[in-house]
This record gives structure tokens, C-alpha cells and sequence, in this order.
């Protein structure tokens, strides 16, 4: 277990600050906590993360898995993004009841409204048990070998930790595998939209602006966690009561101004600092091409039928938010990579490493690992690619192929067990019921028809109007029946029949490549890691983001993009009315907050000047995951929520650059305004405690 001593010596001799890097909370004492305090923050290490007192981790949850939220009230009053409640709007909405359109609002505790499905998570704890996990494995054993040890020492760990009843654990891996923890979790499972802005507020600049800087979108909503009498995680109940949070987040409404530090925490989602320079490369030439193609394809048609029904808006609003949510991503991804240089500097640390390895006599040792991933890399590129772009035509775009796709999967259970059919099945018509209500199918023949011809020639629109599942009722009695009768019906359909040709394909001739290669890469970036770690100590290292609870920390920082151009970092209310296209989907503007504009009826939510604030951007270090992440000032304050990064620094996935990598933030002033004075919402303004002068101890 040497490898653990040294790591934590490498992580503690940074001493310098500096900005980027997403921090495990539980280890800030030292470097880190220097870092933020000579960046201007007053917290302590423990005023962030402690296990026996209230800390700022006891108001942050892992909100459905995917976003992050913040308890705002001591009556567990959530704050989150408008996107990620988007799908609970959505499915709440209807066309006598749009609250797309219109925005919702909770008057009283009983209007609020019950999510099936949706669940928050708080960290309890977080452990190293790095020594543990590594017991008993050994530089000789194979691959399979290795993962087969550490996963029955990680299931070992997690059944003996002590934890309550109503608690969860899970074990994470750092540092490519060089390292892991132990989470200790409460999970809550009834929570209800409590507050949200119409869209017109909430996705303002929708498409065009995703991404991008200047921005001023009031992407936010609120959500209030219940639990039992005691307090407690349990499922739905009209008996149970609002959540009291060990701690929750006061709001600091002074305002934030160029150079103060800020915080976000939350729960990245995935980074790749550490890929090599070939794997950067491969991604942005080969991959990104591909993807953005087809996703651009499927928006076109979605758009247009949007733009054209209001029924259709309301199906397609969320799928249409994701797809193009990547899609421009990975555009201002691969415009970010040029920008930066970060091939070229990738490529520059590699000959460092090379050169350490030679100075320290190592070279025999690690000397393979760079060549043999360059080799590795090339090997699995045109695999990786067809992978992705199947993954885009058949689970991530046409959603018939999508249910094709999930229907070989039953067949293949049906080959193992009738329990294994019948799983399956059950969960397939599960998830028929809320896929054809949100689909027309004419809209998805159209993505069909724009999508496939990127993955084959081989394209039949005739299948639409053959199959069993081109209504929900049909596909279901089409899979009613034993095992072999729902075989037999499935095999003469026209759109199981012509999916299945693919699926068969991939799993015989595409993914075996894929995994084949892909450990054998994952095995070599671990001693990459390792190696990196040890012959360059001076590096600045932080683990990758795995969906763990994280700190980072910076500042609000203003950017040059491109020569001659200078981005401020706040924006306010008059670029929202300068962008206002009347009747338009993105740029419309409500007609009471025009009214709030014309007389300047801000409350006390204006700055100084009496300019009402919008967004705001930091030097901090995001990605998919932080949405809904609270950005904290210097004293713990609630000040922003985080939403997006700028389209320049979307890159920071594999490559961050203080110069141009830019998160941006809702202004919690913005909040509060389109709460209290827009939607008229006091009684949530109450509820929360707003502070002045910083909030200064």
C-alpha cells in the first residue's frame, strides 16, 4: 500500500493557489483550504465538511442522479435548476394546466405536488478505504482477476459499515483506481415541485443562448423534501411533513462583484482530465463529427414540429432539452480544444513524463504505457465510433428504435429464464406507458428518416405503419402471452424485425471489439495515473469527476474569447428586455415582467447602481452534474446557482484553462425577484433566511 502514502503526499505539497480542480470535501484541510482562503474565502475546512457538527455538505443533495440542489429553509425548501425539474414540470403539464408556459406556484403546503420517482441524496460521511478495497490484489493477477477482488472487498466493507437503518453506502474509485472511498447516504424519496418560472423565464435564450455568454436565463425551480414523523426517509405519504435539514443555506443578497470568491458544490458528473494526447484527438476529430451530425439532424425535425404544435411542444420540450444540450456542447468542446492548444500542451506533458522517467531510472518500469495506449487508441477508433453512433440512432434519438432496442433485450432474457422474461416485460411495459405519452409518431418517423442514413443505407419508413407498436395499446397486447407467443409476435414485426438486424450486429461484431480493448485502455490509464503521480509530484492532481460529491472553488471572472472582445462577468435585466422578440420561442418575455422592467420594481433585489442582476460567471470548474450546484460565497452564503459553462470552455471535460473556462450562475437576486415580486410567491421568501453585509460572523 505504498501507493497511498505517496498520494497523499502528492496531493498535500501543492501550495500555491490556484483555480480548477474538483475537490473530494472530506480532504480540504491543508492545500485546499488554503487555496480558498488566500482567494478570499473566510470558511474553515470544517465549516464545509464535518461528520459531528452542521456543515454546508448537510444542505447539498444529489438531486435525482443527475443534477445537484440545495436546501434553502428550514422546512427543506429545495432550490435546483429549472432543467432539471424540467421533466417533473413537464410531466405535471398539460394543455388546460401549462406549466411550461405559464410557470407554477404552490400557494399552500397542500398544493404542492407529489413526483413519482423523483429522490434526493445527502452524504453522510465519506471514508478512505483505499487500503481495504486493494486487500489481496496483487501484480501478477489478470485484469478480470483484479476488478473480481475489488469488487467482493467493496461489497464486504459496505455489508460491515456501521450506518442506521434507513442509510445507504456506496464505493467510489479515484484516481483511475488508485484510490477509493466510502459513501454513506440518505436518500429521500417523496419530494414535490413546490415553484417554476413560465419557460419564457426559465429557458429564456433556450437553444440560442445554451451555452453561451451573455446569458439571462432564470433557470431555476424549487422543490420541498418530505420525510416521516421522525424525520426520516420514506416513500410517499399525505402524513408525511416537511424535511428539517441539519443545516441549510442562507442567502446573501449584497450582490457579488469582479475578483470575489465563490464555491460551487455539488456532484460533477464525469471528467477525463488525464486522458492521453491521442484519446483527446479522437474524440474531437472522429467521435464529436459524428454525434453533432446526427443529433443536428433529429433537432431540425423536432424544432420544426414543435414550433407547429402546442401538443407536440409539450411532448418533445424535454427530449428536444437534452439533445440539444450535447449537441452544442460538443461543438463548443471541440472549438475549445483548438482554441486552448490542449492537444499540443497534452502532448507536451507526455514528453515531460517520458523525460522524468528517464531521469528517475524508470523508465523500464513505465516506459510502455504511453506507446502501447497510442497503439490501443488506434486500434479501437473505428469500433468506438460506430459504437457511438449507434448509440445515437437507437437509443438516443428515434425512440421506436429505442423501444426495438430494450425488446431484444427481452428476448434475450427469454432465453435464460421465464423470471428473467418476465422481469424484463414488465419493465418494458413500465416504461411504454410514459414513452408513448410523450411521442408522436409521426415526429419520430420524421427523427427516423433523418438519423438513420448516418449509421446505414439500409432505411424502410414502411415500418411505422406495419408495426404492432405504432400505438401503445397494440405494443402491449403484442407482448401479453407466454414467453414463446410473445417471441413468435415479436419476430413478425416489421420494426422488430428491421431493429434487430442492428442490435444482433452490435452485440456479435461491435461491442466485443469495444470490450476487448477498452479494459486493457482503462488498465493502462490506471498506471498512467499512478506513475504520473509519482514522477511529477509538482503537478497539480485532482480526481476526476464520478457523480461524488465535490468541491471548487474561484472567482467571478469576466473573459476574452477572441480578440478584441471583453466579456463582463455579470449580466442584468436590460440585456433580457435588449434580446426580447415578441411571440418568439426562445426570446419572449412575459408581459408582467416587462411591466416589473418599466417601472423598476426590483424590491430590494437591485444592486447598487439599481440595475437588477441576471447571471454571473466564475472561474469555477463544472460540468454535467454541477446543474442546480449552489454557488457559495466567503461566508457561506447562498449567492448563485449554477447552470451552464461557456461555449469557449465546454472542453474543461478533458482540459480546463483559467483564461477561458467559465461557469455561469443564476444571481440569487434574480431568484428572489422572479419569486416575490413576479410571481407574487412571499410566503417562499419568508420561509428563507436572507442575509446582509456578507452574512460576516
Amino acid at each position: 500500500m505504498k501507493f497511498l502514502k505517496i498520494l497523499v503526499f502528492f496531493i498535500a505539497i501543492q501550495m500555491s493557489a490556484q483555480q480548477g480542480g474538483m475537490w473530494i470535501p472530506s480532504l480540504l484541510q491543508g492545500m485546499n483550504e488554503n487555496d480558498m482562503q488566500s482567494l478570499g474565502s473566510k470558511l474553515t475546512a470544517a465549516d464545509i465538511y464535518s461528520v459531528n457538527a452542521s456543515s454546508l455538505k448537510d444542505a447539498v443533495v444529489h438531486f435525482n442522479g443527475g443534477c445537484t440542489a440545495e436546501v434553502i429553509s428550514p422546512e427543506g425548501l429545495l432550490l435546483t435548476n429549472h432543467h432539471c425539474g424540467f421533466g417533473q414540470i413537464q410531466s405535471h403539464s398539460s394543455l388546460e394546466n401549462d406549466y411550461l408556459k405559464d410557470g407554477f406556484w404552490a400557494s399552500t403546503l397542500a398544493d404542492e405536488l407529489p413526483n413519482n420517482g423523483l429522490y434526493v441524496e445527502f452524504i453522510v460521511r465519506i471514508e478512505d478505504v483505499t487500503q481495504q478495497v486493494l486487500e489481496g490484489v496483487t501484480e501478477t493477477m489478470t485484469d478480470r482477476e483484479k476488478q473480481s477482488k475489488i469488487g467482493s472487498n467493496s461489497a464486504k466493507i459496505e455489508r460491515e459499515t456501521k450506518k442506521e437503518d434507513w442509510q445507504g453506502t456506496k464505493i467510489k474509485a479515484f484516481y483511475k483506481g488508485n484510490q477509493y472511498f466510502l459513501f454513506v447516504t440518505e436518500r429521500y424519496d417523496d419530494i414535490r415541485l413546490v415553484g417554476a418560472p413560465p419557460s419564457s423565464i426559465g429557458k429564456f435564450g433556450s437553444d440560442t443562448d445554451n451555452w453561451v455568454w451573455p446569458r439571462h436565463t432564470g433557470d431555476f425551480s424549487l422543490f420541498r423534501i418530505y420525510a416521516n414523523k421522525q424525520n426520516q426517509p420514506a416513500k410517499y405519504s399525505k402524513d408525511n411533513v416537511p424535511f428539517k435539514p441539519k443545516h441549510f443555506l442562507p442567502i446573501g443578497i449584497d450582490g457579488i462583484s469582479e475578483d470575489d470568491f465563490t464555491m460551487v458544490f455539488g456532484f460533477p458528473g464525469t471528467t477525463d482530465e488525464y486522458l492521453p494526447a491521442i484519446a483527446i484527438a479522437q474524440t474531437v476529430e472522429k467521435i464529436n463529427p459524428k454525434t453533432i451530425a446526427i443529433r443536428e439532424a433529429a433537432l431540425k425535425v423536432i424544432d420544426a414540429n414543435m414550433k407547429a404544435d402546442d401538443q407536440i411542444r409539450i411532448q418533445y420540450a424535454s427530449k428536444q432539452a437534452r439533445i440539444a444540450n450535447a449537441w452544442k456542447k460538443w461543438i463548443g468542446e471541440n472549438l475549445g480544444i483548438k482554441k486552448s492548444g490542449a492537444i499540443a500542451k497534452r502532448k507536451d506533458l507526455e514528453s515531460e513524463f517520458t523525460k522524468a522517467l528517464e531521469t528517475k531510472k524508470l523508465l523500464e518500469t513505465y516506459g510502455h504505457i504511453l506507446p502501447e495506449l497510442e497503439r490501443l487508441y488506434n486500434a479501437i477508433e473505428e469500433t468506438a465510433v460506430k459504437r457511438r453512433m449507434f448509440i445515437e440512432a437507437f437509443t438516443g434519438t428515434s425512440e421506436l428504435m429505442q423501444l426495438m432496442f430494450r425488446l431484444t433485450q427481452v428476448e434475450n432474457a427469454a432465453m435464460s429464464s421465464d423470471a428473467d422474461f418476465e422481469r424484463l416485460r414488465t419493465n418494458v411495459l413500465s416504461a411504454m406507458d410514459g414513452l408513448y405519452k410523450n411521442m408522436n409518431l409521426e415526429v419520430d418517423k420524421g427523427i427516423y428518416l433523418a438519423v438513420m442514413p448516418f449509421y446505414t443505407t439500409n432505411i424502410d419508413a414502411s415500418i411505422y405503419e406495419k408495426t404492432a407498436f405504432k400505438t401503445l395499446e397494440t405494443g402491449k397486447k403484442l407482448l401479453e402471452g407466454t414467453s414463446k407467443e410473445v417471441l413468435e409476435k415479436l419476430n413478425n414485426d416489421a420494426a422488430y424485425q428491421y431493429a434487430k438486424v442492428f442490435v444482433n450486429d452490435f452485440y456479435n461484431n461491435i461491442e466485443p471489439v469495444f470490450r476487448d480493448i477498452n479494459p486493457k485502455i482503462n488498465a493502462l490509464e490506471q498506471q498512467y495515473m499512478k506513475a504520473l503521480m509519482m514522477v511529477l509530484p509538482n503537478q497539480r492532481y485532482f480526481p476526476d469527476a464520478n457523480g461524488t460529491l465535490r468541491v471548487t472553488y474561484g472567482k467571478v471572472k469576466g473573459y476574452e474569447p477572441r480578440d478584441a472582445v471583453y466579456y463582463e462577468p455579470i449580466t442584468y435585466l436590460d440585456g433580457v428586455m435588449e434580446k426580447y422578440v415578441p411571440g418568439d420561442y426562445e426570446f419572449d418575455v412575459p408581459q408582467k415582467l416587462q411591466e416589473l422592467y418599466a417601472k423598476k420594481d426590483y424590491g430590494p433585489y437591485a444592486d447598487a447602481t439599481g440595475k437588477l442582476p441576471v447571471c454571473f460567471i466564475g472561474t469555477n470548474h463544472t460540468t454535467g452534474g454541477n446543474s442546480g450546484s449552489p454557488a457559495i460565497d466567503a461566508y457561506g452564503n447562498l449567492v448563485g446557482l449554477n447552470f451552464d459553462r461557456v461555449w469557449e470552455g465546454t472542453m474543461s471535460d478533458m482540459y480546463y484553462d483559467p483564461e477561458i473556462c467559465r461557469n455561469i450562475m443564476v444571481d440569487v437576486r434574480y431568484v428572489l425577484f422572479i419569486i416575490d415580486k413576479y410571481a407574487g410567491a412571499k410566503h417562499l421568501i419568508n420561509e428563507m433566511k436572507l442575509v446582509r453585509n456578507k452574512g460576516k460572523k
